[in-house]
């Protein structure tokens, strides 16, 4: 799977999300603490309006909640996902990096001099991270804060 792209999601008790990608994949994540945390996705912290979340189209590029105007991007749902599953601290160290920069797989690459094939990998776990690439992870933000 080049980009995430849904084909499902059901909401769950506890701001938790049940995620169907189009590769099969069933992923959970738990948006509690960002709905919490965020005064843009306030309008969720209602569990019968969390409840609304649908597909925003048959493509599945993202899901929404159309009264309050809120999307996500399915290409974020599945980062989230693997960083709230992740067991390897370097592992979360880079995702998280990647979220918290809003840097694309050719973004994250082009950041540390490596390919999108080595970023898609570490992203997904098929490779392990290297303790020195989380380090640069880390390196990369100092700079460019």
């Amino acid at each position: 799977m080049k980009r995430p792209r849904l084909a499902a999601v059901e909401p769950l008790p506890n701001y938790q999300l049940k995620m169907t990608f189009i590769n099969g994949c069933i992923m959970t994540v738990d948006k509690g603490e960002a709905i919490f945390a965020k005064p843009g996705l306030a309008p969720l912290r209602d569990p019968a309006a969390f409840a609304k979340v649908r597909l925003t189209n048959s493509i599945g590029w993202t899901i929404e909640w159309a009264d309050f105007d809120i999307q996500i991007g399915a290409d974020t749902l599945w980062l989230e996902a693997l960083l709230q599953t992740s067991t390897d601290e370097n592992t979360r160290t880079f995702i998280a990096w990647r979220l918290r920069n809003g840097l694309s797989l050719a973004d994250a690459a082009r950041a540390l001099d490596m390919t999108t094939r080595t970023m898609s990998a570490y992203g997904t776990g098929a490779r392990p991270v290297p303790y020195h690439i989380a380090l640069a992870c880390k390196g990369w933000e100092v700079e460019n804060r």
